[in-house]
């Protein structure tokens, strides 16, 4: 069984008076793709800020590779090791996108494994090496998420925090940017935190899930597992019972168009 690489121990934080997350502990393991389900709101974003130090927590702990990291600088928690995807891409939009992933390298100074690095993060998206000397701005919202992964995979990171990779992507999109997480986890066994509003996308790529409500971990257990719980198929993969007696069958619900 492989070693945690992550550890949040009743962590909690707020924004002002407002508590987002309430006594979260969870645990990933070194190579697995875990994941944190949840509504909007529910405080997933929050978890992940407070991991990467972009959220001091008011109380508990977050432990990265055995070690304290709990309100710690942020670009010292890159240089550990651990790169955060932000929700809604924020690429730097008046750069081109080989300066984009060269700020994926900041905190770095041996340039020959950078180069390596960012050639072998192009490779997995080879529309970025078409347009690396474009403008970051002009790329699409799907091309923009690519860079993103891209620029924190040059960071060289041992684990990942990857935030609602599929917002406003189209489904064939999403399925693409998944297919290649799924990549990177296997074939570098870089280990990932993913959230996603996305349920049945997240649940088929992940190791380990976590249910968030209202701040609070409410279930978890393999994803296999939470696909089969009656709670998780109602009102996150958006199925119903169709009132068959005697056996519990479930249905996709209609969603109008």
């Amino acid at each position: 069984m492989s070693e945690e690489i992550l550890v949040l121990s009743n962590v909690e934080s707020a924004y002002g008076p407002i508590r987002a997350i309430r006594g979260v502990s969870l645990k990933v393991r070194t190579g697995e793709i875990a994941t944190v389900l949840g509504s909007n709101g529910a405080g997933k974003t929050t978890i992940l800020k407070t991991i990467s130090g972009i959220i001091d927590p008011r109380r508990g702990s977050v432990h990265f590779r055995g070690e304290d990291i709990t309100a710690r600088d942020p670009a010292q928690i890159v240089r550990l090791g651990l790169s955060h995807v932000p929700e809604g891409r924020e690429v730097f939009a008046l750069l081109s996108v080989r300066d984009n992933l060269l700020m994926g390298a900041y905190t770095r100074r041996d340039r020959d494994a950078v180069a390596r690095d960012i050639e072998r993060a192009m490779s997995y998206f080879p529309i970025l090496r078409e347009r690396q000397h474009q403008d970051a701005g002009l790329l699409s919202g799907g091309q923009q998420q690519m860079l993103s992964i891209a620029r924190a995979l040059v960071a060289a990171p041992q684990m990942i925090l990857l935030d609602e990779p599929s917002l406003g992507l189209s489904p064939k999109l999403t399925r693409e940017i998944f297919e290649i997480v799924v990549r990177i986890n296997r074939e570098h066994g870089t280990t990932i935190l993913l959230v996603e509003q996305n349920a049945n996308m997240a649940l088929n790529v992940a190791d380990y899930g976590y249910v968030l409500e209202n701040g609070r971990i409410v279930m978890e257990d393999r994803c296999s597992a939470l696909r089969e719980k009656d709670d998780v198929k109602e009102f996150y993969l958006g199925m119903k019972e169709d009132g068959v007696r005697g056996e519990r069958r479930w249905k996709k619900k209609k969603t109008w168009r």
